[in-house]
């Protein structure tokens, strides 16, 4: 099914076509039971059958309420009645966009002849007369369908939905199996509460790691915290050092860049980071990276006693250490004195094997955060889709210049979490395995930008495209190296 049409989710599909036509049909081919609002079924459940007309005004406007209600929810919703009633029609239209949703048409331009036959094999057939008016109704209103403020308007053909930036650029895309460009490819492991439980964390994490290297992941990341965050659970799952964790993946991969995405500031003295960090790669060959951001989560620095300074303090800190890390690293003992750290001997051997490790700089923000990755980073990390990152570019770039900076020399990153599957079938089946039991299937795909692997190839094109040149993955069902395995069709893509 993936060579089906693909509709941003959620939207809005009016079915329009007269009896027999096949909208019932088609609306269960394509979509689930409980995404269709169906008239004939709801007087079956307020007459005395699908065909009890008496039922007709009680059916409609309970057909009108649930709409409203799924509308007013966010939900996918497929209308599912003969689409002839003008006003009604339009009034779906200005709702959906109302409500922020997708307003699609689809068209049944079905001969009478084969109406009539297939109404003939009905138990309870609609009578001949009122068949041969919808038809010339829909015939009268089809050419309106298209100045009505649809967003598209359709014949009865196979169609899937998306979240809508992924549908967007599988759209856009001319060809999206056979994608081009640069673009590199990272991977974040920022859940460690696996089957098995501790015991089982370390021969899963060695096999994720070597099977990311085999992939063609570039880089694999761990996030920096001292317990876990709200986005991914409560704070007791199990969670790893993240620099202890890296250096046991130094052993177990020997190509893969290793870093944190990010490093709070807050959490050690820059001294002791440095050492940390100059130990990674030294043991690793030269593959560490260091991400650094200035902190989020005060619940976690408050449990352990660690302070949690105001924000501008924590800024102050951040460009502290992007001065100071290159000095500890560097050549000599120079002194370092910045607004909150003092170090009387920058210090620490081993030096890294090339003189100094990359620094990446975690967070979108555009007045501070680019602006000091632009001044003294090798890479900026940021989160949101393809409007999104372009902006971020552009505002990266400004602060290169301003700063003198060539803004080749600092690349943009993107992390996202991701689900993919080879077709439509398993896409559906991952995000139903993965999602939070009250978060539902259409929320959660858009959270986790479900797709194909043809889906996620446009859409990973559309930001290599906007300037992103390491796009990092949080692949929701990692527990073992499955999810891997599927992103490698996705990276092999962009080789």
């Amino acid at each position: 099914m993936d060579d089906a049409a693909v509709l941003p989710s959620p939207c809005v599909i009016v079915l329009v076509g007269p009896a027999g036509a096949g909208k019932s049909t088609w609306a269960a081919t394509n979509f689930a039971p409980d995404q269709v609002v169906s008239s004939d079924r709801l007087r079956a459940v307020i007459g005395a059958g699908e065909h009890d007309l008496a039922a007709s005004d009680d059916a409609f406007a309970l057909l009108e309420t649930i709409v409203a209600r799924r509308l007013a929810r966010g939900l996918t919703t497929v209308i599912d009645t003969v689409g002839l009633d003008v006003a009604r029609r339009r009034r779906w239209v200005a709702a959906s966009h109302a409500a922020g949703l997708t307003p699609v048409a689809v068209a049944f331009d079905v001969a009478l002849a084969e109406c009539r036959r297939r109404n003939r094999g009905r138990t309870d057939p609609v009578p001949e007369r009122v068949l041969a008016s919808q038809r010339r109704a829909f015939v009268d209103q089809r050419p309106l369908l298209d100045a009505e403020g649809f967003a598209l308007v359709l014949a009865p053909a196979p169609v899937r939905t998306a979240p809508r930036h992924v549908a967007a650029a599988r759209t856009r895309a001319a060809a999206p199996s056979n994608a081009s460009g640069a673009l590199r490819f990272g991977l974040q492991v920022p859940v460690h509460t696996w089957p098995g439980g501790p015991t089982e964390i370390a021969p899963r994490l060695a096999a994720i790691g070597r099977t990311a290297e085999d992939a063609g992941f570039a880089s694999l990341w761990l996030m920096d915290h001292l317990r876990q965050i709200p986005l991914f659970g409560p704070p007791w799952l199990d969670l790893l050092d993240s620099w202890t964790a890296l250096g046991f993946l130094a052993g177990a991969t020997s190509t893969i860049r290793l870093g944190t995405m990010v490093t709070p500031v807050t959490f050690r003295p820059l001294a002791v980071l440095a050492k940390v960090v100059a130990t990674l790669d030294v043991l690793s060959g030269g593959r560490a990276v260091c991400g650094l951001g200035i902190g989020g989560y005060a619940d976690e620095h408050r449990a352990v006693g660690l302070p949690f300074p105001p924000v501008a303090e924590r800024y102050a800190l951040l460009e502290d250490a992007l001065r100071a890390l290159p000095l500890l690293w560097g050549p000599g003992t120079p002194a370092f004195e910045g607004r909150t750290v003092r170090i009387p001997e920058a210090l620490s051997y081993p030096r890294p094997l090339h003189g100094r490790v990359p620094i990446l700089v975690g967070g979108g923000g555009e007045r501070r955060t680019l602006a000091l990755a632009a001044r003294y980073a090798d890479a900026s990390n940021v989160v949101g889709e393809v409007d999104v990152v372009r902006r971020k570019v552009e505002v990266l770039r400004a602060h290169c210049l301003a700063a003198g900076r060539d803004p080749d020399h600092v690349e943009m990153t993107q992390l996202s979490t991701t689900i993919v599957g080879a077709d439509a079938m398993e896409v559906s089946g991952l995000v139903e395995r993965t999602r939070p039991r009250r978060t539902s299937a259409e929320r959660w795909a858009t959270r986790t930008n479900a797709g194909t692997v043809a889906d996620q190839v446009a859409r990973f094109r559309e930001l290599a495209e906007a300037g992103v040149g390491t796009a990092v993955v949080s692949l929701p069902d990692l527990a073992d190296t499955a999810p891997v395995e599927r992103f490698a069709a996705v990276i092999d893509a962009f080789r």
